[in-house]
């Protein structure tokens, strides 16, 4: 087991291992008082491991409710957070209570802007399941739902009391969930660690899970800590997003996963980078590779034009400039600000 302590402007740990939903409730107790909490979760997660938390809860004195709402992307939605506030009001939740956020990125984006926003903010615990929430997205107090006009476009920022991370819930994920959060685990080597990817691009991965999980989330810790509410070094975590925001935004949605999406960004932006001169090094190809050898993919049949009309409201860009996210070497990710219309040139020409 690794513990991990994020010192943001709350404080928490995020406890990585095995076997921790078996007693869940003695690590969520150090950090909750026994009373009302709700368990969001979805259709796909709860049935597997949802009765095991709440009886974990209550033996420990919790009065546990469930909401459990149909998985996918699409349910990461205003109608969806509408009835999760009706839920948690007709429970009589309070200030005082808490929500349990167990699932992959959706739930923990859901219940984490519930979290945020209901009675002006109340506590909340992220139990991720999925490996693209343990090594990403349930870290760092970023909460969102998603709106016709683009994907996290209505959020807030919210750390959890606590993040536990059962890596025995990854047995249970079908194999196209584990490509999508290896996704995020190659952005994590390229934008800070030639060590972890050349591990990822070894395509071990599986035999030393727990220790990539810790390196990705300890990154993640470092660049939190540094900046909190992503007025700088955060955006680096954002390598790939602007063009798999647009990539999820043009399929509405339903076709390539996000982790799936970000790699196919990763790739056309590196590869753009490299055609326009931005990167004096040719690093495309060890990312194909990697990519490659973990299931991913780096094209997709999307016209570039499209692309960037669907990536212009993304939350990185300012005014007439955006920030623009790229790796120069594997290992180290650079912010470059330019015109809107120059990001056109770079990903169209």
């Amino acid at each position: 087991m690794n513990r991990i302590t994020v010192k943001a402007s709350n404080s928490y740990d995020v406890i990585i291992g095995s076997g921790l939903l078996q007693n869940a409730s003695g690590y969520i107790t150090e950090v909750l008082k026994p009373g009302r909490t709700v368990i969001v979760s979805d259709d796909n997660v709860y049935p597997l491991y949802g009765e095991m938390l709440k009886s974990s809860l209550e033996s420990a004195g919790f009065t546990v409710y469930e909401f459990v709402f149909p998985h996918g992307e699409q349910s990461k939605s205003h109608t969806v957070l509408l009835n999760l506030y009706d839920y948690l009001s007709v429970n009589r939740v309070t200030r005082s209570d808490s929500i349990i956020a167990l699932g992959g990125g959706v739930t923990g984006d859901l219940a984490g802007f519930a979290a945020a926003t209901y009675l002006r903010g109340i506590k909340y615990v992220q139990i991720p399941t999925s490996l693209l929430a343990q090594i990403d997205s349930s870290v760092g107090g970023k909460t969102a739902v998603d709106i016709p006009a683009g994907k996290n476009l209505v959020g807030a920022f919210k750390q959890p009391k606590l993040v536990l991370a059962d890596t025995d819930t990854l047995s249970t994920l079908p194999e196209r969930f584990f490509h999508d959060g290896m996704g995020e685990a190659v952005k994590y080597g390229m934008i800070w660690s030639e060590q972890l990817f050349d591990m990822i691009a070894s395509g071990t991965v599986k035999d030393r899970l727990e220790e990539m999980i810790v390196q990705c989330v300890d990154i993640k810790r470092q660049v939190v800590e540094n900046d909190e509410f992503d007025k700088g070094q955060r955006m680096i975590l954002n390598f790939g997003h602007t063009l798999g925001h647009a990539i999820e935004k043009t399929q509405n949605f339903c076709g390539l996963s996000h982790g799936m999406a970000v790699a196919v960004g990763m790739y056309m932006i590196t590869a753009a980078a490299e055609r326009h001169g931005l990167i004096t090094s040719n690093i495309s190809d060890r990312l194909r590779d990697c990519l490659e050898t973990n299931g991913l993919p780096y094209s997709v049949d999307i016209p570039a034009e499209t692309l960037f009309r669907n990536s212009v409201n993304d939350k990185k860009r300012f005014a007439d400039d955006i920030n623009v996210i790229v790796c120069r070497t594997v290992g180290k990710a650079d912010i470059v600000k330019m015109k809107v219309e120059e990001f056109r040139n770079l990903v169209t020409e």
